[in-house]
């Protein structure tokens, strides 16, 4: 079975190949492509993955490439994990946005926009080519805003382009740990977009055991998301918010935290992984090892304005623990080639799951997965605070799409003034000119 890896020299690339290494099963991965167009990060990412592939006997076959057609024919699966602009454009997408007094993080706010604007019309090229070369695969969306993109991509691929996010994954195995249940045992009610979503129960032996967690104080206090938002608000809520709503919920102390840091996290990654990269040129250097490093370094960074916002200082070690979107990847990837029946928190079209949006619009539920696809199931629906969120969110996503299709400045400009992060209809149209300033690829936008 031929994977093939879009964005094949990004970093996160060899959580991929190790999880590939430890499955034994017949009707596994046996050839990998890696595609990208920098063809000296791909070059990187190679060393490392056969190192950790050494003595690893029957481990797939490693290709690069560079040309696109070639990675896509004769896939059986397409892993799409491409950041169009690179770490340089998500450090301009934060500095455009604070140098206004809004958010400009990857995927939420301003910066979501900016990213999607230069990301929709590169994916939807890609599904082209996968409908025209590899029609029969199935191809699992890693690209942020990955909600977005997976939308933009099945308007092409239809239900064989999945999404998927570790989020919701690391948030239900974070509650299950303090609860002291067995996350492979509990069913998450876990309900949104893709971040923006809600755990609202986690049942265990047919017994929802959230109350107990709402309940009690130390409890809440002992993971990441407890004291990202505190008890009092967690109890207001009945339910814990992904991490990401941290920057809605406390959107003047996230832009503050932001602001008053010295480095945006854009600007931190970019300089962190550049230096990667040139010590992977350096003689002598374990590819592995250095990769190690600076993962490690990664995780234990994540999200670090938001916790100073809260006043919660460095990530637990046992937080530093995500939910793994290299194994959510796979277990997609193995229910769907060897019908297994697993069910997994994904990225699929609404169909009748949520009434509050149509049956295209993407959501972020629990679906069961088997030969056939991801199926979303039947789930509560959302409370008013939440029903305002998710279909304002969307329609700014819904807006992005229309822009990238017609060129379309004002469709544009109307997607960051519709965001409720944005408080101003000029503030939008100037943060559309700072971007398209910083962005070649945001010339399109010219038509009214």
């Amino acid at each position: 079975m031929k994977l093939t890896i879009l964005g094949g020299g990004g970093f996160r690339v060899p959580l991929v190949y190790g999880a590939l290494l430890g499955d034994h099963r017949e009707g596994r991965v046996t050839h990998v492509t890696l595609h990208d167009v920098d063809a000296g990060r791909l070059a990187a990412i190679v060393r490392v993955l056969a190192e950790q592939a050494a003595g690893v006997a029957d481990a797939p076959v490693v290709s690069s490439t560079t040309d696109l057609d070639e990675a896509l024919r004769g896939a059986d699966f397409v892993f799409s994990a491409i950041r169009v602009g690179g770490l340089a454009g998500r450090a301009a997408d934060e500095r455009v946005a604070l140098a206004e007094g809004v958010l400009g993080q990857e995927t939420v706010g301003a910066g979501g926009i900016a990213y999607g604007l230069r990301t929709v019309p590169v994916v939807v090229r890609i599904a082209e080519r996968v409908a025209e070369l590899a029609p029969d695969a199935w191809v699992i969306n890693f690209t942020n805003p990955a909600g977005l993109v997976t939308e933009a991509m099945s308007r092409v691929l239809g239900d064989r382009v999945i999404g998927i996010c570790d989020s919701p994954v690391g948030l239900g195995r974070r509650v299950a740990r303090v609860l002291g249940a067995d996350p492979d045992e509990a069913w998450i009610d876990y309900v949104g977009l893709n971040h923006l979503g809600w755990l609202r129960a986690l049942n265990v032996g047919g017994r929802d055991e959230l109350p107990r967690l709402l309940a009690d104080t130390e409890l809440l206090g002992s993971f990441e998301e407890g004291r990202l938002f505190g008890a009092e608000w967690l109890r207001s809520l009945g339910a814990v918010p992904n991490e990401y709503l941290h920057y809605y919920y406390f959107n003047r102390e996230a832009v503050r935290a932001y602001r008053e840091a010295g480095k945006t996290r854009g600007a931190y990654l970019l300089d962190q992984q550049s230096g990667f990269y040139d010590e992977m040129a350096r003689p002598g250097t374990s590819p592995l090892d250095a990769w190690h490093r600076t993962l490690a370094d990664r995780e234990a960074t994540y999200m670090a304005a938001n916790r100073e916002a809260a006043g919660v200082g460095e990530r637990d070690e046992d937080d530093l623990e995500s939910g793994g979107y290299e194994k959510v990847a796979l277990a997609l990837m193995r229910a769907i080639a060897r019908d297994e029946r697993a069910t997994l928190i994904l990225n699929v079209r609404n169909r009748t799951t949520l009434s509050v949006l149509d049956a295209d619009a993407v959501v972020e539920v629990p679906c069961v997965v088997d030969a056939n696809g991801a199926h979303p199931v039947t789930v509560r629906p959302l409370p008013h605070h939440a029903v305002g969120l998710v279909t304002a969110v969307k329609a700014v996503e819904r807006e992005v799409m229309a822009a990238a299709e017609s060129g379309s400045r004002s469709a544009a400009v109307k997607a960051f003034a519709l965001h409720p992060l944005v408080d101003s209809v000029t503030v939008a149209g100037r943060l559309l000119d700072g971007y398209r300033a910083e962005h070649p690829g945001l010339a399109y936008l010219t038509s009214r």
